[in-house]
């Protein structure tokens, strides 16, 4: 866990832009396509480093690899792990997971009908599933150390004040999971818990900081749209405790929770409130909670810690940016929204952050990097707001 007892310091989510030869290459390594192997090291590498300096440059205290090596932020995680195979959708079998199901009975004309997020939408019964069909186990060291050591080399002589790296949840690898092995749910959590145990200790052996990244406890009660408030609670609840048996030998200030509503563009119109889930969010033993805090739908959740108490000795990293649009927030905006947290959390308790990862959501590499200069330029002048000084 950072903090600063003089300044307010700047993070971010995960996802940062990397070129579209360097994504090709990574997605092709991971669906076992024909690629130059050699070439695709020394390209992953170099533009590792490259995006370390860039953060640094734009003014980025706490910094990580831009998760350059993976696919998506949840499919990188087939590639290490074995234990399951891919079947095509049959009649019969449950109906793949949807990210808006709530909001698909409102706007279906949204979701299917050619605009928005009709890229999305449908069934997915077309796409293959992902099926659990024997004791799970973490085949992923080759693929993880050469992230630690890219992100190492990176750092060399880079000034920064911390680095993180992020890894998924149980809950949120559950979405594309599905279980035919374990004896029930629980078995099945506790069973990906168990292997990315290696992930998150390797990480912190490291040197670095472990995220979480858990969109998984928000956005889960939209998939689930016959769910109780109650029963929900309980779901997220018995998901908080298998990642926390996950993080069990690992120190609290090693580890930070990063939760997002999703982040699709889309409608967001039945995201579960903050307020309902909070003191599950605070379950999770981690040493600083990023939570989104600027889009539209979220903004207004200062208010929630006006009652709701950050654990002890933790710090809140509050989205002070986002990826909803291409808008580039105001370095003043910014500053209303970090001083609006800090007096209600403490000024040392809180780190500018954002809403999710930019890079392949928003419109171009130059917005992603335009916004975390803002992002900067508006922990600064908060800093004097709260600090006093020039």
């Amino acid at each position: 866990m950072i903090r600063s007892s003089e300044r307010i310091l700047t993070t971010h989510a995960g996802a940062l832009p990397r070129s579209e030869d360097l994504r090709q290459g990574v997605f092709a390594r991971a669906a076992g396509e024909p690629h130059d192997q050699a070439e695709l090291a020394q390209k992953l590498k170099r533009e590792v480093a490259a995006v370390v300096r860039k953060q640094a440059d734009c003014g980025v205290d706490i910094v990580n690899d831009g998760e350059f090596g993976k696919t998506t932020f949840t499919t990188y995680v087939r590639e290490r792990l074995s234990g399951f195979e891919v079947r095509q959708f049959k009649p019969g079998d449950p109906p793949p997971l949807f990210i808006a199901s709530r909001e698909l009975k409102k706007f279906p004309e949204y979701f299917t009908g050619g605009r928005g997020f009709s890229a999305f939408a449908g069934t997915g019964t077309g796409k293959p599933r992902m099926i659990c069909v024997a004791p799970l186990q973490y085949i992923g060291q080759a693929a993880l150390e050469e992230d630690l050591a890219n992100f190492r080399a990176a750092l060399d002589g880079v000034s920064v004040q911390g680095a993180f790296l992020p890894a998924n949840t149980p809950g949120t690898i559950e979405h594309w999971l599905h279980n035919a092995h374990y004896p029930g749910e629980e078995a099945f959590l506790q069973a990906i818990a168990e292997v990315m145990r290696v992930e998150y200790r390797a990480i912190v052996e490291a040197g670095f900081t472990l995220q979480i990244d858990d969109p998984d406890l928000p956005d889960a009660w939209q998939m689930y749209p016959d769910m109780s408030l109650a029963d929900y609670r309980r779901y997220a609840t018995l998901r908080v405790e298998a990642l926390n048996y996950a993080l069990q030998d690992i120190p609290r200030e090693k580890i930070r929770l990063h939760v997002c509503w999703g982040s699709f563009h889309g409608p967001h119109q039945f995201d579960i409130p903050l307020k309902d889930i909070v003191d599950i969010v605070f379950r999770v033993r981690a040493g600083s909670y990023s939570i989104e805090a600027s889009n539209p739908c979220h903004e207004h959740e200062w208010q929630v810690f006006e009652t709701a108490k950050i654990p002890e000795g933790a710090v809140l990293i509050p989205g002070v940016i986002g990826h909803c649009s291409d808008f580039i927030e105001h370095p003043e905006l910014v500053a209303q929204r970090l001083v609006r947290y800090a007096n209600l959390v403490g000024r040392e308790n809180v780190v500018a952050g954002t809403d999710c990862g930019l890079g392949p959501r928003v419109g171009h590499a130059n917005i992603a990097w335009a916004k975390l200069e803002a992002m900067a330029e508006g922990a600064r002048i908060a800093t004097r707001q709260l600090w006093g000084g020039r």
